[in-house]
């Protein structure tokens, strides 16, 4: 980094608050009480994300007479869901090369059953008035680089091959420059239908307040501690009680799953982002963006980031990092160093709002498979149903995820439990040091491949064989 560009990067973080955007809000719910003594219920759903959310409300929309409670180790939202960049994408498999590498034959169905899952949340959000800035502007992804713009070529003649093209725009550099204004931007590919932009803590505490409508009951600061078979059912401990269930869905996504066999299939990645204080109308003209897309761009090492409700910019990505032993912990929700790239990045890509200055400063962990997109099963003879792994791309989901839960809890055989991935697991990740020194080199190469015009060097041709990756 140039020492002037350092010290404008510095300067623009001096003020940055080192808490989440999203949940500094006076419109945040209290707390419920903690779960104590004995519960009984129909179904117990662990975890209070969007995972646990969806899946008690889809639950009740299903059976209204089925008695469900909800745990949730903190508040509802507090981690990733009320953290993230508000991308909520139709997308299953973590975009479409992603799922087109990995179920090629299956991708028309998957892309259908996305678009059909986002959908669905748009209403959900009308229904049950769940005030968090939905919008359906759809995302961008941009090229910086020349061998971006022909990938996107690529993706788009894919695209247009599998009849999956309408509504996406392929953009050349003035058109993409005319939607916002970058001198960085070469091209863009704009998804017009298949992403939303939204409050993600605002969607968490709204999902909260519709479970607790439809009769859901819920317990925060209640973390699940064991999961055992408890007669023709399953118990669940908790530090002052316990709860008897005759099914369990799991939503607990990066911490550590009471299944302990599905641990090894997953990874906290930390992932951060900033916000910038609201930007004023000549700042706004200056860039454009009148649509309100996400954008991200097309690296490797990624970028993503959208203006909010009150025309702040949200820049997030880029750095992923992996802690040694794979333990989740507050100390690593910020990453100064990182805060320094992400805004140093920030001028370069939009050096018109140079004096701009950022208003928050975040990180937080991302349950993260070798597959980068969710993965499901049963466990305890099909009492207990699990969802995890969606890699940063969960906010739309988690719905279908919870879907799937509850489908296999019910033994139900549907057009989600038939798939391909819904029926199989991505490659475990190894024990440490090997964890960590693959997940290095990998990271390694992926920086090495953005700086030689995307050539993928022996390593990742060798996990792109295995099927294996990293990724937030």
């Amino acid at each position: 980094m140039a020492p002037v560009a350092m010290r404008l990067a510095a300067r623009s973080l001096s003020d940055a608050q080192p808490v989440p955007f999203w949940l500094e809000d006076p419109g945040k719910p209290g707390a419920l009480p903690a779960l104590t003594g004995t519960e009984k219920c129909d179904l117990l759903v662990v975890g209070g994300g969007y995972s646990g959310l969806w899946t008690a409300l889809l639950a009740k929309e299903r059976d209204p007479s089925r008695d469900v409670v909800l745990i949730e180790g903190r508040e509802v939202g507090w981690a990733a869901s009320g953290r993230n960049g508000g991308f909520c994408a139709a997308s299953l498999t973590h975009g479409f090369g992603n799922g087109l590498a990995r179920w090629p034959g299956e991708l028309p169905k998957l892309e259908e059953l996305g678009e059909r899952n986002l959908d669905a949340i748009e209403e959900a959000v009308a229904r049950y008035s769940l005030d968090c800035d939905f919008e359906r502007t759809g995302e961008i992804d941009v090229a910086t680089e020349p061998h971006q713009v022909e990938e996107l070529h690529e993706v788009y003649g894919e695209l247009d091959r599998l009849g999956l093209a309408d509504g996406v725009d392929l953009l050349d550099r003035d058109a993409v420059r005319a939607e916002v204004d970058s001198p960085t931007f070469l091209g863009g590919l704009w998804d017009r239908r298949g992403v939303a932009m939204l409050n993600p803590a605002k969607l968490a505490w709204g999902l909260k307040r519709a479970c607790l409508d439809l009769g859901v009951r819920i317990f925060e600061n209640t973390p699940g501690l064991e999961l055992v078979p408890a007669g023709a059912g399953m118990g669940v401990r908790t530090p002052y009680g316990k709860v008897l269930a005759r099914r369990v869905a799991l939503g607990t996504n990066v911490f550590p799953s009471l299944v302990k066999r599905v641990r090894a299939y997953t990874v906290p990645v930390y992932d951060y982002a900033l916000t910038t204080e609201p930007l004023s109308p000549e700042q706004l003209a200056s860039i454009g963006w009148k649509n309100r897309q996400g954008l991200g761009d097309s690296a490797n090492q990624f970028h993503y980031f959208r203006i909010t409700a009150d025309h702040r910019i949200l820049w997030g990505g880029y750095d992923a990092i992996y802690p040694f032993g794979g333990k989740v912990s507050a100390e690593r929700d910020h990453r100064p160093e990182t805060y320094l790239k992400l805004a140093e990045h920030f001028f370069h890509c939009f050096p018109q709002l140079e004096g701009l200055r950022f208003s928050h400063a975040w990180g937080g962990a991302i349950d993260t498979c070798s597959r980068f997109s969710a993965f499901f099963g049963t466990a305890h003879k099909g009492k207990v149903a699990y969802a995890a792994g969606f890699t940063g791309l969960g906010v739309g989901a988690t719905r279908f995820g919870a879907d799937v839960m509850l489908d296999l809890l019910a033994g139900e055989r549907t057009e989600r439990t038939d798939l391909e991935m819904v029926r199989s697991k991505p490659l475990p990740f190894p024990p440490e040091p090997v964890a960590w020194a693959g997940i290095g080199l990998t990271k390694w190469s992926l920086a090495r491949a953005d700086e030689n015009g995307g050539r993928r060097n022996l390593w990742l041709k060798a996990m792109d064989r295995l099927g294996l990756g990293f990724d937030s």
